[in-house]
């Protein structure tokens, strides 16, 4: 089995519509399809948007039959589908039940104008599902007879590419049989390995990726002999384990942080200091400091080259979905020392949420 890339991510939340609104106006997201009552669809309300090769559909319950009710009441709105992008959906499904995955919604083909589409699913982690999807060909409309395609800009503009990772928060203890699980199962290799120390509080983090790196999860545990921190927080305002952040990949931080500042999305802060002593422990990033600090970019280097990256403020009532914008240069881990920062800076916005 071989998971190539994310074919898209499925957001549950109470309003479709308004969550898409939200998405496009901070991120520059598009509407690409709608389904509903109107082609057929009685139970849900769903919203497609596309960037580049991002595609993000957007779902609310219109009854208490479809998950996505039960989903929002347990953990608000958040990832509760992972799309898989497979040669052959049937296929990937049969292997990972016969791998030990727990079945969840068994092959289906859905056809128009002789492009078919196959998904199945099979349970992931906590209440998100892996729902492995293949098209007979690259222009095959998104879910036909589910989703009706619309007019709309072409998913080539805007200055996100693809989603480079998921960050997956899960309880304590769980880790190692996750990780272990993903690579027994979804044939997924673990690339790394680190525990983060912030303050009085700390974690362990695993990253477990496609042999194409196409599909990413860096995956989370807290430490429980340390002080209660993010992680535990996060596991407890959610109601178990979830998707943390989606990492949305770009050419240009710079121009992407700026256009999305301009359109009311706001970034975690971070301390002067840091910009102080990034050229002595970096040294050239292809970015000049001063434009770094002015925008809170992260820098970081590894064997392979540089990455930048931001986080936004959350936005979500719980506090437990966030994203980040992050461009590579080369760079294949995740930034060690941001990743540190990241929990500072999320400190600091809890802190001054409490004051």
């Amino acid at each position: 089995m071989e998971c190539r890339t994310i074919d898209h991510l499925e957001l549950f939340t109470d309003d479709a519509d308004k969550a898409a609104t939200e998405l496009c106006d901070a991120f520059g997201f598009t509407v690409h399809g709608q389904g509903g009552p109107d082609n057929g669809v009685q139970d849900r309300r769903s919203v497609l948007l596309r960037q580049h090769d991002i595609a993000l559909l957007v779902t609310s319950a219109l009854s208490p039959a479809h998950r996505a009710d039960e989903y929002v009441r347990r953990h608000g709105a958040g990832v509760a589908v992972v799309g898989l992008a497979v040669d052959d959906a049937a296929a990937a499904f049969a292997e990972a039940v016969a791998r030990g995955a727990a079945p969840v919604s068994p092959p289906v083909v859905l056809e128009r104008d002789g492009a078919q589409v196959t998904i199945a699913s099979v349970e992931g982690f906590g209440d998100v599902e892996h729902r492995f999807t293949s098209r007979s060909r690259a222009d095959a409309p998104f879910a036909p007879g589910m989703i009706e395609e619309v007019a709309a800009a072409p998913a080539d503009s805007g200055l996100l590419r693809t989603v480079d990772h998921l960050a997956v928060c899960l309880p304590a203890g769980t880790l190692d049989a996750t990780v272990r699980r993903y690579r027994d199962v979804f044939d997924l290799d673990q690339t790394f390995e680190e525990r983060i120390v912030v303050g009085s509080q700390a974690m362990e983090s695993k990253v477990v990726q496609s042999r194409s790196g196409g599909v990413t999860f860096t995956i989370i545990e807290p430490d429980t002999s340390r002080a209660p921190g993010q992680i535990d927080k996060f596991v407890r305002d959610h109601d178990g384990a979830g998707v943390q952040h989606i990492a949305f990949r770009t050419e240009d931080i710079a121009a992407g942080v700026r256009d999305c500042t301009a359109r009311g999305l706001r970034f975690l802060s971070t301390p002067d200091g840091y910009y102080t002593a990034l050229p002595e422990r970096l040294g050239e990033v292809g970015v000049p400091v001063p434009t770094l600090r002015e925008l809170n970019i992260l820098a970081d280097r590894d064997y392979g080259g540089v990455m930048l990256q931001i986080f936004t403020e959350s936005r979500h009532d719980r506090r437990t979905l966030f994203y980040e914008l992050i461009e590579r240069r080369g760079a294949r881990t995740f930034g060690s020392n941001n990743i540190k920062a990241l929990y500072e800076a999320v400190e600091r916005q809890q802190a001054a949420e409490r004051d």
